[in-house]
């Protein structure tokens, strides 16, 4: 399982999600809901249900579902991953994430996957100041 944003689909989440597959047998994506992405950006650029189908139509995600508003745990209690990956610049601390998902009695293996390249705007805050 990976999560996101996604509020403007680009390389960085595409090589993202592939390295995310690399590590797992069927790869399930959390796209943040609208009012998640409102509260970290601000704004809604392109509604949540488009973004959930545009990372579905990707190859390397085997299905793509919008997470929940207030709880981010519940869709993994729900899907009950065995791998949770995380991005270079996902700012959740692996041991407080493990830790809450330990409170719901799940125990996925958690991944950090290191920066990559994806070119000079591989990061949605770069095409927006752009």
């Amino acid at each position: 399982m990976a999560f996101g944003k996604f509020v403007l689909l680009h390389s960085g989440h595409v090589r993202f999600l592939e390295r995310a597959r690399s590590l797992v047998d069927r790869l399930i994506v959390v796209v943040a809901s609208d009012a998640t992405v409102e509260k970290a950006r601000g704004k809604v650029f392109v509604p949540a249900e488009q973004r959930r189908e545009v990372v579905a139509a990707l190859k390397a995600v085997d299905e793509a579902v919008i997470g929940d508003d207030e709880d981010w745990y519940k869709v993994v209690a729900e899907k009950r991953p065995d791998v949770v990956v995380l991005g270079p610049d996902q700012e959740q601390d692996e041991e407080k994430l493990a830790y809450g998902l330990q409170c719901r009695g799940l125990s996925p293996k958690i991944v950090r996957v290191h920066e990559f390249s994806g070119g000079e705007l591989h990061k949605t805050s770069r095409i927006i100041d752009r």
